[in-house]
C-alpha cells in the first residue's frame, strides 16, 4: 500500500510531513536550545558568584540575560510543548496525523533559521557593539534608540519564529476540530488536547501582537516613525501596553500544556480517573479567558491611575481561583487512590507543588502596594522560575518518561530516572528560592553587580544552577539510552494505568502510521 512508503536517512528528517518524525524534531530543537540557554544562565550565575565584576562587562552580562530569556521562552519552552502536541494529538483523538502535514514540516524548518538568526548577534565580527542587551521584554527606547545593531536580527528571528508558532496553533486546531475519531465528543478528548486547544487559540490572539511590536520597534529604528518616541508625539509606555498584552497570555501559554500532562500522569498513577474532568476544561478556559485582562499588573510602576491598579490587582487575584481549582482536583484525584511513585509521577507532584509556591508568590506580586517594593528585583526572579522549571519543564520532562516506552517501544532506566528527579529537585530548590530572600531584601534583577550582604544567597543559588544544569545530562543520557533499547521491552499498556486512547489502541512502540482507520470511541 502507498501510505507505508518509509522515507530512510537525511531526506526522512528534511521532508518529513509525519506528525511523529516532526515531534520529534521538536523535541530535540528544544532540548538543544534549553542546553544554549541553560550555559547562558550560568554565565549570569558564575558572574553573580561574587560580588564586583569577574567575568563580563555590564553590556555582556545584559545581553546574556537577554538571550537566556529569549532562547528559553521561545526556543525551549513552547517547541517542547508544540513536539508533544505534535506526537500526542493525532494518537490521543484517533487520527492518522494532522491535518495540515506540509505546513507542520515548514513550521518546524522555520525555527532552526530563527534561533541561528539570535544567536549570530553574539558573533563580534559581525556586530562589535554586541548582542541585544535589553532585557528579553525589549523595552523601547533600550531597544529602538539605544538597541545595538544585532536587533534588527533580532526583530526577524521574532518575526519567524512568531509564523512558526501561528502555523503550529492552527495546524492544532484544524486536527483536533475535524479528525477526531467518530464518537469522540468534546467533552470526552484527554485533557492533553484540551489544554493543547486552549493554548493553540490564545497563539493564535497574541502572535500578531507581538508581531506589531517588533515591526513597530522596526519602523521606530529605521524608517523615520516615532510610535515609542515622546520627541516625536509617541509613548515608550504604550510599547509596555502592547508587549504585555501579548506577554502575559504568553505565560499561560507556557503553562496550560504542562496542566494537561500533569491531568494525565496523575489519574494513572493513582488508579483513578480524574477527578472534576469538566470544571478542569472551564477552569483551563478561564484561565486563558482572564489571562487577556490583567497585562497591565507587570507595569503597577509607570504611573497608571489609581482605578487602573486596583482593577489589575483584583483581576490578577481572580486568576487564582480557576487555577486553584486545577490544583485541588489533581489533589482530589489522588485523595484515597492507590498511588505509586514511578518517575513521571514524581515529577508531576514536584509539579503540582512547585507550581503552586510560584503561584502563592504570583499573588503576592499581583499586590500594587506591595508590588511596588518587589518591582524588579530577584523576588520576581523567583517567582516566574518557579513557575517556569517546576511548571513548564518539569511538565515536559514528566510527559517524556510518561510517553518514552509508548514512543520508542523500551522502557527507560527507572534507577537513573529517579536519580535525575532527586537531583533536579534539590536543586531546583537551592537555585530559585533564596532569590526570594535577596529579592525582598532590595536585590535588583538583570544587574551584575550587587551588595555584599547579598553574598550567601547568591553563592547558594549559583551552587544550585550548576547541580540543576549538569542533571539534564543525565536526563539526556537515560533518554538516548532508552531509544537505544533501554531496560529491554515496554509492553502494549505501559503504566496500566486507566489512559486514553493512545493506549488502549496501539502497540509500543507506537507505528509510524498510528491507525489505518479510525477506532471507536465508547
Amino acid at each position: 500500500m502507498a501510505h507505508d512508503h518509509h522515507p530512510t536517512g537525511i531526506k526522512r528528517w528534511l521532508f518529513t510531513t509525519n506528525h511523529k518524525d516532526i515531534g520529534s524534531m521538536y523535541l530535540w530543537f528544544s532540548f538543544i536550545m534549553f542546553l544554549i540557554g541553560g550555559a547562558m544562565a550560568l554565565g549570569i550565575r558564575t558572574e553573580l558568584f561574587q560580588p564586583g565584576l569577574q567575568f563580563f562587562d555590564p553590556n555582556t552580562f545584559n545581553s546574556l540575560t537577554t538571550l537566556h530569556g529569549l532562547i528559553m521562552v521561545f526556543g525551549a519552552v513552547m517547541p517542547a510543548f508544540v513536539g508533544l502536541a505534535n506526537w500526542l494529538i493525532p494518537m490521543q483523538i484517533g487520527a492518522p496525523d494532522m491535518a495540515l502535514p506540509r505546513m507542520n514540516n515548514f513550521s518546524f524548518w522555520i525555527l532552526p533559521f530563527a534561533f541561528t538568526l539570535l544567536l549570530l548577534s553574539l558573533v563580534p565580527q559581525l556586530f562589535p557593539d554586541g548582542a541585544p542587551n535589553f532585557g528579553w521584554t525589549f523595552y523601547a527606547p533600550l531597544s529602538t534608540k539605544y538597541g545595538p545593531a544585532s536587533t534588527d536580527f533580532f526583530i526577524f528571528g521574532v518575526h519567524l519564529m512568531g509564523i512558526s508558532s501561528i502555523m503550529g496553533a492552527i495546524n492544532v486546531i484544524v486536527t483536533v476540530f475535524n479528525m477526531r475519531a467518530p464518537g469522540m465528543t468534546l467533552m470526552k478528548m484527554p485533557m492533553f488536547v484540551w489544554t493543547w486547544v486552549i493554548t493553540a487559540f490564545l497563539l493564535i490572539m497574541v502572535m500578531p501582537v507581538l508581531a506589531g511590536a517588533v515591526t513597530m520597534m522596526l519602523t521606530d529604528r529605521h524608517f523615520g516613525t516615532s510610535f515609542f518616541d515622546a520627541a516625536g508625539g509617541g509613548d515608550p509606555v504604550m510599547f509596555q501596553h502592547i508587549f504585555w498584552f501579548f506577554g502575559h497570555p504568553e505565560v499561560y501559554i507556557m503553562i496550560l500544556p504542562a496542566f494537561g500532562i500533569a491531568s494525565h500522569i496523575i489519574p494513572t498513577f493513582s488508579r483513578k480517573p480524574l477527578f472534576g474532568y469538566a470544571s478542569m476544561v472551564y477552569a483551563t478556559a478561564s484561565i486563558a479567558f482572564l489571562s487577556f485582562l490583567v497585562w497591565a499588573h507587570h507595569m503597577f510602576t509607570v504611573g497608571m491611575p489609581v482605578a487602573g491598579e486596583l482593577y489589575f490587582m483584583i483581576a490578577t487575584m481572580i486568576i487564582a481561583v480557576p487555577t486553584g481549582v486545577k490544583i485541588f482536583n489533581w489533589v482530589a484525584t489522588m485523595w484515597k487512590g492507590s498511588i505509586t511513585f514511578e518517575t513521571p509521577m514524581l515529577f508531576a507532584l514536584a509539579f503540582v507543588i512547585l507550581f503552586t509556591l510560584g503561584g502563592v508568590s504570583g499573588v503576592m506580586l499581583a499586590m500594587t502596594p506591595v508590588d511596588k517594593q518587589y518591582h524588579d528585583t530577584y523576588f520576581v526572579v523567583a517567582h516566574f522560575h518557579y513557575v517556569l522549571f517546576p511548571g513548564a519543564i518539569f511538565g515536559t520532562i514528566a510527559a517524556v518518561y510518561y510517553w518514552l516506552p509508548k514512543w520508542t517501544g523500551n522502557m527507560f532506566n527507572e534507577t537513573l530516572s529517579k536519580i535525575h528527579f532527586w537531583l533536579s529537585i534539590i536543586s531546583v530548590n537551592i537555585t530559585f528560592f533564596p532569590m526570594h530572600f535577596s529579592g525582598l531584601a532590595g536585590m535588583q534583577r538583570r544587574v551584575p553587580d550587587y551588595n555584599m550582604m547579598f553574598e550567601g544567597f547568591n553563592q547558594l543559588s549559583s551552587i544550585g544552577a550548576f547541580m540543576l544544569g549538569f542533571s539534564q545530562l543525565l536526563f539526556m543520557y537515560i533518554v538516548i539510552n532508552c531509544i537505544r533499547g533501554g531496560q529491554g521491552k515496554a509492553t502494549d499498556n505501559v503504566w496500566d494505568g486507566a489512559e486514553g486512547l493512545e493506549f488502549t489502541h496501539l502497540p509500543s512502540p507506537a507505528p509510524y502510521h498510528s491507525f489505518e482507520k479510525a477506532p471507536e470511541v465508547k
